[in-house]
């Protein structure tokens, strides 16, 4: 992203769009999932999809809204046939043509992440590394929101966000404001709400700071992460949380981020090839250090969760054609409580 001079920032900022907080079509109406019995035990399939829509606006981007429309287009005709996600956890939405085609994708329930002006609550001790740097886009002043958008098939009955505080960005990232976002979803016949969390955490070499710097940024966003779901999860609900965590090849902020956030990891709980049915290519000892994208997963009271299959999509397969620079990771899991 080239520097931006004064008068180009007062126009991005008289022209950005954000996600509304709530958006449901009109006529949206959950559908209820199978679910099967078999002895005492009642289960049911999850299905999950992370994914970063790469919707920035000029000039870090150009000529995106083509490739956003098909991908609103092929996961509505995907819910038409029946062979959508259950829940999409989006990242990126930041342009017109990105949230026209999350609108359009056709999920009724949807929710979307802090927007330009959110303040953060669970702020961390953050010390910046070094001055701020106005020519990489510290500023001190957002132009985008989060990002975040959280799509659902199952109804939301509740909401919360919160922005990462300013001290825990570097580089160009300070000029969104990342953050956090969790909804509860009602799934009709599962005993206890459902409880998906999505982040977009700040990057590495795109940031164009140095490796210190955007090191301490990250590390004291897995802070200020951790406190927010100390503070909104309820530990009797299950719990996903997926997004784009920008640990890709740094063991640094993977170490980090892992000592604040206990959750099991579906690459790492999958990695053994009797537990789930993998359908994507992973590479190595720890595939989860090859992406950016992953998914987290805990149990709630009476209600367990575990990964049954995981695979990419649009990923430039002929059925899945690549139209980000992320691929969208997606996780089946399975849900199974006391029948009675």
């Amino acid at each position: 992203m080239p520097r931006l001079p004064t008068t180009l920032l007062a126009l991005l900022l008289t022209s950005c769009a954000s996600f509304p907080a709530r958006y449901e079509p009109p006529g949206a109406a959950g559908t209820p999932p199978p679910i099967a019995v078999e002895s005492d035990r009642a289960s049911m399939t999850l299905d999950v999809l992370t994914y970063n829509v790469e919707g920035l606006q000029w000039p870090a981007r150009s000529g995106r809204a083509p490739d956003l429309q098909r991908i609103g287009q092929m996961l509505r005709e995907m819910r038409e046939h029946g062979r959508a996600p259950d829940i999409i956890l989006f990242q990126e939405a930041f342009s017109a043509a990105a949230i026209r085609a999350i609108k359009d994708s056709g999920y009724p329930f949807m929710v979307g992440g802090p927007g330009r002006t959110l303040s953060s609550v669970e702020n961390a001790d953050a010390r910046r590394v070094g001055r701020p740097r106005p020519t990489k886009g510290e500023i001190g002043l957002r132009l985008l929101g989060s990002g975040l958008v959280i799509a659902s098939r199952y109804p939301v009955t509740g909401a919360e966000m919160d922005a990462y505080s300013r001290k825990t960005c570097a580089g160009f990232d300070c000029l969104s404001n990342k953050g956090v976002q969790l909804v509860r979803l009602a799934i009709p016949g599962v005993p206890v709400p459902i409880e998906v969390a999505a982040t977009h955490m700040n990057s590495q070499r795109a940031s164009k700071v140095r490796v210190e710097r955007h090191l301490a940024a990250h590390q004291f966003q897995s802070e200020e992460l951790a406190r927010f779901l100390e503070r909104h999860h309820h530990p009797a609900s299950p719990l996903i949380l997926g997004g784009d965590f920008n640990m890709r090849r740094s063991q640094e902020r993977f170490t980090a981020f892992r000592s604040r956030i206990a959750f099991d990891q579906v690459h790492e709980y999958c990695a053994p090839p009797e537990r789930c049915d993998v359908r994507l290519s992973w590479d190595g000892d720890a595939p989860w250090m090859d992406t950016q994208d992953l998914q987290f997963f805990a149990p709630g009271k009476g209600v367990e969760i575990r990964p049954e299959r995981v695979e990419a999509m649009f990923d430039g397969s002929p059925a899945s054609p690549k139209l980000s620079d992320h691929d969208g990771f997606r996780v089946q899991y399975r849900l199974s409580w006391k029948a009675d």
